[in-house]
């Protein structure tokens, strides 16, 4: 029996739920497929961090959008995902990564943001528990983080009160375009629509291949680590420029911290932190903080992300296929940007337009594919 439906979308991670909630709140008859269970992959597994610093300028109008839905996330899903505006601190520990933060916040003032430049003094005085290899950070107090295995099933609870279809434990086996619809078939079903929004994260790129647009994306596993519950000391979410370290502490005590990448097996699965990986972490970590050295880290973990060469995602209309809009590979950058993305998908379905420049991020840019339509 074929199931009849407005949008079809593939992927059950932040940017699909959200994008299932903003369509169901418009009236769209809308199902969602996820292999496995909502926020199983990217959105579920990474570090948490609710961050506008740092981004590179063509993401910062996606970023905005989405950080403008994270101030309403409770309201909006009815429910607690521990979204916490402690802000980012984004550390330098040489004077050339001093320079590229002074650099980025002479552009985040042009997009409206804020940062605080904090000299070497200074950020000593407001956290003395760094060490000498800190010399400068850029605070965003706006920013922030969020618990990444609440994000994707708050938002899918709250689609379904909307009136959407999720389907968990749906893998799509068959996957083509008829001439006038889509038709998909997952746990055994059909399902058609007109519309088609590819979220399916690292295996985004396999739906986009089957209509014609290869990209080259490859798996990302970030690595992550966690402490055991330590007395109270961070306030701010911190990164450090170049990116091989970010670390939170949650009110618990327990340290958040990742750098590195983990592996994975042949079929794409199976993920698992590497011990190299989680050592040089523990190093860094300890090198920023030292108090951290007799921390005792009680578990690591990796997930499954999709990585494009000049790490941006791929989100915006297919140039083959009508009715096909993609929103996948998002670096390990995605967990902000979701609810956000989910919005510009409903707005691309349903308005024909969005107010967020996507040309850096069209699909166009790894296909010469003729545009159809």
């Amino acid at each position: 029996m074929m199931r009849s439906c407005d949008v079809l979308i593939v992927g059950g991670g932040g940017a699909g739920c959200s994008a299932a909630l903003h369509l169901a709140l418009r009236g769209v008859r809308v199902v969602l497929l996820e292999r496995g269970l909502v926020g199983g992959q990217a959105t579920g597994v990474n570090y948490g961090g609710v961050r506008q610093q740092g981004r590179d300028p063509a993401g910062l109008p996606l970023a905005r959008k989405s950080r403008e839905i994270w101030s309403r996330i409770t309201e909006l899903t009815g429910s607690d995902v521990e979204f916490d505006a402690c802000g980012h601190l984004k550390l330098a520990r040489t004077p050339d990564e001093e320079a590229e933060l002074l650099r980025w916040n002479a552009l985040a003032a042009e997009h409206g943001l804020r940062p605080r430049m904090i000299g070497r003094n200074a950020i000593r005085a407001e956290n003395p528990f760094f060490s000498d290899q800190v010399i400068a950070g850029s605070l965003l107090e706006e920013d922030g983080s969020a618990n990444p295995r609440l994000l994707a099933p708050a938002l899918a609870r709250a689609a379904r009160a909307a009136g959407a279809e999720i389907r968990e434990n749906h893998a799509v086996t068959d996957l083509h375009h008829d001439g006038s619809n889509f038709v998909l078939t997952a746990g055994g079903q059909s399902f058609t629509a007109p519309w088609l929004l590819n979220c399916a994260g690292y295996w985004g790129g396999e739906i986009a291949r089957r209509f014609g647009e290869e990209v080259p994306i490859t798996k990302l596993h970030p690595n992550m680590l966690v402490t055991e519950p330590l007395p109270y000391f961070l306030r701010h979410s911190l990164g450090v420029v170049g990116g091989n370290l970010y670390l939170r502490q949650i009110p618990r005590g327990n340290i958040i911290f990742g750098g590195g990448h983990g592996e994975s097996d042949d079929a794409i699965r199976v993920t698992r932190p590497r011990p190299d990986a989680a050592f040089g972490a523990m190093q860094r970590a300890v090198g920023v903080i030292p108090r951290l050295a007799e921390a005792m880290v009680i578990r690591s973990w990796t997930g499954t992300d999709g990585m494009l060469p000049d790490h941006f995602p791929v989100l915006g209309p297919s140039q083959t296929t009508p009715g096909l809009i993609h929103a996948f590979g998002f670096c390990g950058e995605g967990f902000q940007t979701g609810p956000g993305v989910g919005v510009v998908l409903s707005e691309l379905v349903m308005d024909g337009a969005t107010d967020v420049p996507l040309d850096a991020f069209a699909i166009g840019r790894f296909t010469d594919a003729p545009v159809t339509g």
